[in-house]
């Protein structure tokens, strides 16, 4: 028997009472007034600050999120939970507030898992994101601009399987994206973290991101990624990621033309700061045999590209299993194997 869809009022009374507000703050020098302060022929505004060095506490972002048990799990984006020195409260109705503690940060996917200590409370029902359809009807709900609550946007489906490079509003960080569900259904700051449902008022999606100057599209992460993370997070109290030890840039095109490197593609394993080596001692990495300037080519037969990268595909692997990694050193290609690690 086919299950049949809801209105979007019914979508509405079933899923706004479990879309929440994160609210993120941080204890900064108070600000007393402002004054002018002249400098290469300009006037600029600066802060006066409290001279007796107290601090308040000052809302400096916020977004969306969505509770997923009784018991307060709550899941969000990760770029709005992305400062570790922040306190994080959930807003679940205007006089009813929690703290929250962030249980797990995945920013490779760009999921977070929450916790309030609550019991009792209304939550969403998951998905099963591979069952998206191309021009299926889904409905972002969110808390748009931080501001106007439980705003609710219909749309279709508009693309699968795409890949962005989103960078944060408040950490300015860029990240890269993929496998992202692409919507029609307008998805504004703030409306990050909150849920994309389905007609039958589950959730597929979390609202991620925005293209600016572009209208009617929106994108949201798979939930499946999430329910990984959250079961986890439920079982160990942690994300456990496969941990291979090595430091490393991905290889463009632009990159391989500038540094006449003999591929256009892969990983260069090399050191982010001078004297920090980028294989990690006693790491798989370091035991497989791998050295600075190696070029990654391929692990698990995937060829590891900008849009595939070597984080993308070890993550689909387990701890304790052992990887096959394809290399360039020296002009010649070499097979080694590593058998991957619990990250501490």
């Amino acid at each position: 028997m086919a299950i049949k869809n809801l209105s979007i009022v019914q979508i509405a009374k079933k899923a706004c009472p479990a879309v929440i507000t994160v609210v993120v703050s941080k204890d900064l020098p108070k600000v007393e007034g402002f004054y002018m302060f002249p400098f290469g022929g300009k006037e600029y505004i600066m802060p006066k600050l409290d001279q007796l060095g107290n601090n308040e506490k000052t809302q400096i972002g916020g977004g969306s999120g969505f509770i997923v048990s009784k018991d307060g799990y709550v899941l969000t984006s990760n770029h709005v939970v992305a400062d570790t020195t922040a306190d994080y409260t959930i807003i679940l109705e205007p006089k009813v507030k929690y703290p929250a503690k962030v249980l797990a940060r995945n920013p490779i996917n760009d999921v977070a898992v929450l916790k309030i200590d609550a019991k009792n409370l209304p939550y969403l029902e998951l998905a099963n994101s591979n069952d998206i359809e191309l021009g299926e009807e889904v409905v972002a709900i969110g808390n748009a601009l931080g501001e106007f609550h439980d705003t609710l946007s219909a749309g279709i489906v508009s693309g699968l399987s795409r890949y962005i490079t989103a960078i944060s509003g408040l950490t300015q960080q860029a990240e890269n994206l993929r496998g992202l569900i692409q919507t029609d259904a307008a998805i504004n700051p703030g409306n990050s973290g909150g849920p994309l449902t389905n007609r039958r008022g589950k959730v597929i999606g979390i609202n991620t991101a925005m293209v600016m100057g572009a209208q009617n599209i929106g994108f949201a992460i798979p939930i499946n990624y999430a329910k990984k993370d959250l079961v986890e997070v439920k079982k160990y109290g942690k994300i456990i990621v496969p941990f291979l030890g090595l430091k490393y840039i991905l290889i463009a095109e632009e990159m391989a033309k500038a540094n006449k490197l003999p591929v256009n593609y892969g990983a260069l394993v090399v050191r982010e700061t001078f004297g920090e080596p980028p294989v990690i001692k006693g790491s798989p990495a370091e035991k497989a045999g791998l050295k600075e300037f190696d070029i990654i080519l391929k692990c698990h037969n995937e060829k590891i590209t900008l849009k595939n990268p070597l984080a993308n595909i070890l993550q689909k692997c387990k701890i304790g299993e052992e990887i096959e990694l394809k290399a360039l050193r020296d002009g010649k290609e070499i097979n080694l194997k590593a058998k991957l690690e619990e990250k501490k």
